[in-house]
């Protein structure tokens, strides 16, 4: 019988337990370069069978929040070593999540003052974070973007794989790309963001070929074993919206197949919200994409996430429904939850004040809420 706190091998990379931490952004890397607090952040939390890093941009068009990480300098790089050298000396594994928010972005964030990219130009029903000049936070609504041109999209796929190199320079085990939550990859992927007429757009095939062009060119660059990925099939997070989310993913995890990735990452219902959420008539599947991947011919580690306490986390895995679970907001205020889990210790309550530097504004707003997990 698989346990939750049993070792496991996905693709290139052994895990002690099969308790992830997910993604969280926390807004503590002025100029995107991580620091001290980032290092001590991430060693407090080893004992995960994985870390997952808060979202960091691939370059400085990637950026949409402020005072979060890059990959795109080498200050940003160095930070980053410092973060995996601890990790590792601590004996943890960590991955790096690969971020292009596309339009979720502001033009003060943006290089030279310049609009933010999408597959289309619709501005998203969204908010980003700000620093203002007295150093207090704001959310600001988003900027309107601008449509990629098709000439510049060959140059943001090699953005993508300069920063999975640079990664595994700095000493990370892994990548996760970041296809979800209503980013640049789920922009064109969902035809409620992408109305171009080119082949980008249009079918299903078309718009998930930028998907697999930034998964061609990292898993060229990295190896497939060392390469994740983040969908999220139904959540509204960020305007994301799609009529038939089913299909449409269906035929992503089947293209995902063909490769031996590390792991697939889901977002079950909406990210940070309720895991029932469903777009459209008709409940999301999750059993039957699996079985859609598995079909396909696909191998890698299954990760799910989304609102998981002790108990589900330890049937879901046992029950083979997962090989993973990853956990958001607890981690932030028990680094040590992995040893809680085994002893089921109580849980300390994170605090909502540390999140986004400016309290969680708008959270319960659903479905137009700021993101709390990247």
């Amino acid at each position: 019988m698989t346990s939750l706190f049993d070792p496991i091998k996905i693709g290139d990379i052994e895990l002690a337990n099969r308790i992830v931490m997910a993604p969280l952004t926390r807004n503590r890397s002025p100029g995107a370069v991580p620091n001290t607090l980032n290092v001590t952040y991430y060693e407090q939390r080893a004992s995960a069978g994985l870390l997952i890093t808060e979202a960091t941009a691939i370059t400085h068009q990637g950026q949409g929040y402020a005072d979060v990480p890059g990959l795109y300098t080498q200050e940003a790089l160095d930070g980053w070593k410092q973060v995996t050298n601890a990790v590792h000396k601590a004996g943890g594994k960590i991955v790096v999540q690969m971020w292009h928010v596309g339009r979720i972005s502001h033009t003060s964030l943006q290089p030279n003052g310049g609009k933010p990219v999408s597959a289309s130009a619709i501005q998203a029903k969204s908010k980003t974070y700000l620093i203002n000049a007295d150093g207090t936070g704001t959310f600001a609504e988003t900027s309107e973007p601008r449509a990629l041109e098709l000439s510049e999209i060959p140059g943001i796929i090699e953005d993508y794989r300069k920063a999975a190199r640079a990664a595994i320079d700095a000493g990370f085990d892994g990548v996760e790309i970041h296809a979800a939550n209503g980013y640049l990859i789920d922009q064109f992927l969902r035809s409620g963001s992408n109305v171009r007429t080119d082949e980008y757009g249009g079918p299903i095939e078309n718009r998930a070929r930028f998907l697999f062009q930034v998964v061609d060119a990292i898993t060229r660059e990295i190896g497939e074993g060392r390469t994740g990925i983040r969908i999220s099939p139904v959540t509204p997070a960020n305007d994301s919206s799609d009529p038939d989310a089913q299909a449409l993913f269906t035929y992503v995890v089947e293209g995902l197949a063909k490769y031996k990735l590390s792991y697939i990452h889901i977002i079950e219902g909406a990210t940070g919200g309720p895991r029932d959420f469903q777009q459209g008539d008709t409940p999301f599947d999750y059993k039957a994409l699996r079985q859609a991947y598995e079909k396909a011919g696909g191998k890698a580690a299954w990760m799910t996430n989304n609102g998981y306490d002790r108990d589900l986390a330890i049937e879901t895995v046992r029950d083979g429904k997962t090989d993973l679970v990853a956990f958001g907001k607890p981690f932030i205020s028990n680094p040590d939850l992995v040893e809680r889990l085994k002893d089921n210790a109580p849980l300390n309550t994170p605090d909502q004040a540390t999140f986004y530097g400016g309290g969680a504004k708008g959270y319960t707003d659903y479905p137009a809420l700021e993101q709390q997990v990247a």
